[in-house]
C-alpha cells in the first residue's frame, strides 16, 4: 500500500520533500552556532559536517559527523537554541527545512510522525552502541563491537574513517588489523 510504500522511502527522502532552500558550504563554514535559535533542519546533500561542542580548553568533541542522505541536529528540533555548532568539513551543501513547517507536518501527517520517531529512536540506538564501544578499554574489544553491531569491518579505504569511529589512531588500528589477520 502507499502507506508502506512512504515508510519504507526513509526519513531522509520523507523530509526532502518539505519546502526549503538548498545551499552549499565552504569547508570550515558553520551551518549554526552554540546558542543560535532554532529555526531549520538540515540534510545533508553533499559532503559532510559535524556537530562540534568545544570544551573549556578549547578541545573540540565531535558530537555527529553526517554525510550525504544524513540529518543534522534533528533532535534540535524541539529545541529553541542549538547546543552546539555545526561545521562543514568540506564543500558541503544542504537542504534547509523551516523548523515551522516541520513541526506543522508532524502535528498533521501521521505517517510522517511515525517515520521520524523510528529515525529518532535509531539514533538513539547507535548513540548508545556508541557510548558503549568507547567505554571498552582495547582495541580488540572495539573492534570486535564494531563487527558485531555492523556485521564486517569495512574495507581498507575506510580504515581511517572507522580508526575515527572506535576512538583510536589510525596506527593502532592497522596494528591490530594485522594481529588479525596473523591469527587468521
Amino acid at each position: 500500500t502507499d502507506m508502506i510504500l512512504i515508510m519504507s522511502s526513509g526519513i531522509f527522502d520523507l523530509l526532502k520533500t518539505s519546502d526549503g532552500s538548498r545551499h552549499t558550504l565552504d569547508p570550515g563554514e558553520h551551518l549554526f552556532h552554540l546558542g543560535d535559535p532554532v529555526r531549520r533542519l538540515y540534510l545533508i546533500l553533499e559532503g559532510e559536517a559535524h556537530l562540534v561542542r568545544t570544551d573549556e580548553n578549547g578541545g573540540a568533541v565531535i558530537l555527529q559527523r553526517t554525510g550525504p542522505r544524513g540529518v543534522v541536529a534533528e533532535a534540535s528540533l524541539f529545541a529553541e537554541t542549538y547546543h552546539c555548532d555545526a561545521v562543514a568539513k568540506a564543500a558541503t551543501t544542504v537542504h534547509s527545512i523551516p523548523r515551522t513547517g516541520l513541526r506543522k507536518r508532524l502535528r498533521e501527517e501521521t505517517v510522517f510522525a511515525e517515520a521520524f520517531m523510528a529515525h529518532l529512536a535509531h539514533e538513539v540506538q547507535n548513540t548508545r552502541f556508541r557510548a558503549e564501544l568507547l567505554s571498552l578499554k582495547t582495541i580488540e574489544a572495539r573492534l570486535g563491537a564494531w563487527e558485531s553491531w555492523f556485521g564486517e569491518i569495512p574495507p581498507k579505504g575506510e580504515w581511517k574513517n572507522l580508526a575515527q569511529q572506535i576512538g583510536v589512531s589510525p596506527e593502532a588500528l592497522y596494528r591490530e588489523l594485522a594481529k588479525r589477520k596473523q591469527k587468521g
